[in-house]
């Protein structure tokens, strides 16, 4: 019976191998084809009014080809009760050779002192495929009426 038993377990061992190979393939596939994610960042993150502050969202992993994120507008929330969007002029999707754009830059002045919450929004057509936000302190300054 021990005998049988460590044969069954060879052939067990040996069938999870012939079907793990081929899933550890699919998986590493798979990986190319997660979605990315965003990340936010505003420099400088602390400033004096008037202050201009440059807001660069990176698109970090996932897949270059992800249809999602492939020629977005981004729609900007300035927590000053105005928002903003950005578009590009691209060439129609195709699977494969399409590339998504990793960086994205825009610049903006506040011009009084506050707290200021941002966000990004990934869109394609109304749909939000992603967003990040961050966060803006900006003190009085000479600009700044309140100073």
């Amino acid at each position: 019976m021990t005998q049988t038993s460590g044969v069954a377990q060879v052939v067990v061992l040996a069938f999870s191998a012939l079907i793990l190979i081929p899933s550890a393939a699919l998986q590493a596939r798979e990986q190319g084809g997660k979605k990315p994610s965003l990340s936010l960042k505003a420099t400088p993150a602390i400033s004096f009014a008037p202050s201009r502050v440059v807001m660069v969202v990176e698109v970090k992993g996932g897949s270059d080809d992800f249809e999602d994120f492939y020629c977005p507008t981004l729609e900007w929330e300035w927590d000053d009760l105005t928002r903003s969007t950005q578009e590009s002029d691209c060439a129609p999707y195709e699977a494969g050779k399409s590339t998504i754009r990793r960086r994205y830059t825009i610049e903006r002045q506040f011009k009084n002192a506050g707290s200021y919450r941002v966000f990004v929004r990934f869109k394609k057509s109304t749909r939000v495929v992603a967003a990040a936000n961050t966060q803006v302190q900006v003190r009085a300054g000479l600009g700044d009426p309140g100073f």
